[in-house]
This record gives structure tokens, sequence and C-alpha cells, in this order.
């Protein structure tokens, strides 16, 4: 966030209240949304359209045009989600789930609803499609297997120190020699934990979340279905670190960003089986946080 005020300050807390009730009892909240009836399920995330009212309206930019988006968007995921939930109860993956997927991604990536939003406040934005896919996967579809658990476990630090031993020697050794990648002599500060706080809440645990704990979960038990376990696991991994990968394509570049793509792959692969191990997003959420802050310090 850039050219924030203390408004604003309090509606990025405010949106992150769905990720936080998601985390701690995310199980219990579906349950108790079970026993609502379906039209209040599908349409209760019209809420998620206060959060652009506010600070459009704040900044003296609000536009029907984006606040009709942004009240039906999510219910539109949460009507798809029940349908899926519907049909697909052994949850091997629908078209409406691959669908969502897609436009969400695409919606992050490229940058489509950025417009909407003040100068540096993007996040804000992001953050409510976050909102919008957890109250669609964790709610509606009520998605097993995700691992998307605010209740920390010593083998999440376990495996997601583990695989940052791995991944560590590769990265630091490619990024050097790409290029990407430029060592100076600054000593490591405490003030890094801030850093590696914020990137793990704001980057790692939304792109676990996405990659991992939704999309390699579905790609993995769509594949079970023609594959052998450990065949879904592994082939799941790989797709889903290329499509990771393929995401990083215009970071830091104005052009398709070859060396990012590369080593985003890779890095997606030790991160993908950090999760996989117990299915945990914030044990691949650490060795993604960590990696981040250790390519933020050199890059």
């Amino acid at each position: 966030m850039q050219h924030y005020t203390s408004f604003d300050v309090a509606i990025l807390i405010v949106e992150l209240v769905p990720a936080l009730i998601c985390g701690l009892a995310g199980e219990r909240v579906a349950q108790f949304a079970d026993r609502w009836p379906r039209w209040l399920r599908i349409l209760l995330p019209t809420v998620f359209v206060l959060p652009y009212v506010l600070i459009s309206a704040s900044h003296h930019m609000f536009a029907w045009s984006w606040c009709a988006l942004y009240a039906v968007l999510p219910v539109v995921l949460a009507a798809l989600l029940n349908s899926a939930a519907a049909v697909d109860p052994e949850q091997r993956g629908t078209w409406q789930d691959a669908l969502i997927l897609l436009a969400l991604g695409l919606a992050v990536d490229l940058r489509w609803l950025e417009r909407a939003w003040p100068l540096g406040l993007a996040g804000l934005g992001k953050l409510l499609l976050v909102d919008a896919g957890l109250y669609g996967f964790v709610i509606v579809r009520q998605l097993r297997g995700t691992g998307f658990d605010f209740h920390f476990h010593w083998s999440d630090w376990k495996s997601g120190l583990r695989e940052l031993a791995f991944f560590a020697p590769i990265v630091i050794s490619l990024g050097l020699a790409l290029g990407f990648l430029h060592p100076h002599a600054a000593a490591p500060r405490f003030s890094m934990l801030g850093k590696w706080v914020y990137i793990f809440v704001f980057v790692a645990v939304p792109e676990e979340l996405f990659f991992r704990a939704w999309l390699q979960n579905l790609i993995e038990n769509r594949l079970a279905l023609r594959l052998t376990s450990d065949g879904a696991r592994r082939t799941a991994l790989i797709f889903a670190s290329i499509l990771f990968g393929l995401s990083h394509f215009n970071k830091r570049s104005l052009h398709f960003n070859w060396t990012y793509v590369f080593l985003a792959t890779i890095a997606g692969v030790f991160y993908g089986r950090a999760w996989r191990e117990n299915r945990r997003v914030p044990a691949s959420a650490i060795t993604h946080a960590t990696v981040d802050a250790i390519w933020s310090f050199w890059l």
C-alpha cells in the first residue's frame, strides 16, 4: 500500500477479517452456513462490495460500473461453487472450479481490476478477491484438504524450512548465474523480520492458497481418477508449479520475464512439496515467504 490514509488502513483490517475467520474456524463456520437457506448463502457475499464503496468514495473516484462488478462477482462465484458442490460431492473438480480459478488468476495477473482503486491501493482489490474465493471454496464449496489453517504446528516449520534448505542453494546459484540476484555487503537487519511477516501475510499466504490449496489440490483430485496416488501427486505438483511460474511472466519487467518464470517454476516445486507433505498452507507459505525475503534482499 502507498499513499494511504488511516481510513484505508482500517478498511484493510476489515478485509483481513474473512481470512482470519476461515483460517481459524472455517470448518465450523461452513457447518453453520449449511443451515442457511440457499439464497442467503449465495447472496451474502454482496457485502464484499462495501470496501470498494468506502474506499472509492473517500478518494472521490466512485463508479457505478465497478460497484456493480464487485457486488455481482462474489455472488456469481458463490453460485457456481454451490452448483459444483452439488454435482461433485467427491470434489474431483468441475468446470465451475476451473472457470473460477482461471478468472481469479487472470484478474490478478493481468491487473484487470486495478483501475477501480486509487493509486497505490490496488492491493485492497486483490484482497477482496481472496475474500470472495475463501467464502466460495471454504464456506460454500467446503473444499477438503486445503490446509488453510492459522493454527500453526511445529510440522509446518519443519516442512517449510526443510524445503527452504533444499531450495536455497539452487535458487542462489541459479539467481547469481542468471544475473537475477545481486549480492551486496549489507548485513541482515532485525527490521527484515517485519518484512518477512509482511511477505508471509500479503504475498505468500494468498499465493499458496490459490496455487496449492485450490489449484494443486483439485488437479490432484482430478488426476486420481486416472493415475496412481503417487502419479497424481507428482503430476499435480509439476502442473501447479508451471502455472505458478507462468504467473510471474510480467514481474519486474515490461516484457515476458523468462528468468523470473524459470526460477518461480522451480520455487513452485519446493513450495508444493512443503504443502503436500501434510497439506498445510502455513508450511508452504513459510518456504515461500523466506525465499521471497532472500530475493528482495538481493534483487
